[in-house]
Parts: C-alpha cells; structure tokens; sequence
C-alpha cells in the first residue's frame, strides 16, 4: 500500500482514506480537528464506511502515520469513540470523488449525521 510521503496534519485533506493497523480502509478523512489559537491537533473525525457510515474521533495517539494519500490508525476502528458536537471549520479541498463525495454527504443529512 503507498501512502505516499509523510505530511504535516495541517495539509490532510478531507476525503483522504483512513486504514486501520492491517491496513484495511475503515473511512475516510471528515475533519481535521485543530484547536485554536495556536494550531493544537486534536485528531481527526473520520467518516466510516460502507455508507452512511458513522463518525468516529481518532485521536492523535490513534494515529500511526499521516500520508499524502492516506492516515494509518494505531488501533482499530472499534477502539475509536463516536463523535458528537461535530464542529464546523475551514475545509481544504477534497481528494475524495466528486460523486462520492456528494453521495455522503446526501446519506449524512438523511440520516441526521448533519
């Protein structure tokens, strides 16, 4: 599996797939947390599928490795908490498909995710 080369959390994009430690895609980027001011990371809400998914908080002790292509968990999705009071920020541009793209977010407001 290339991820490509280690990144900054600041350039994770949303729509950036997520892997658990075997390497199995369990979502993919929904937010980058940062914590203002300052810039502090406090992880990311990854968005799971199949769709409609869920949102889960990986923490950055749960994250392995951040990849231009790709964020590698320390544990698997079932270790990961169920985020609530989602928080609405600044989103960089989106590597995910358009239609795919589209089609979450229709499945999130549907199902009351947002």
């Amino acid at each position: 599996m290339d991820l490509g080369p280690p990144i900054a959390f600041s350039a994770l994009a949303e729509g950036t797939p997520v892997y658990d430690p075997g390497g199995r895609r369990v979502g993919v980027v929904d937010e980058v947390l940062i914590e203002p001011p300052g810039g502090i990371f406090e992880g990311v809400v990854v968005h799971t599928v199949p769709l409609p998914g869920r949102h889960l908080r990986a923490l950055p002790d749960q994250i392995a490795e951040i990849h231009q292509r790709g964020v590698l968990l320390s544990v698997g999705a079932d270790d990961l908490p169920e985020e609530v009071g989602r928080r609405h920020g600044d989103r960089p541009s989106s590597p995910e498909p358009p239609l795919e793209r589209f089609a979450r977010r229709v499945l999130d407001r549907l199902s009351g995710h947002r």
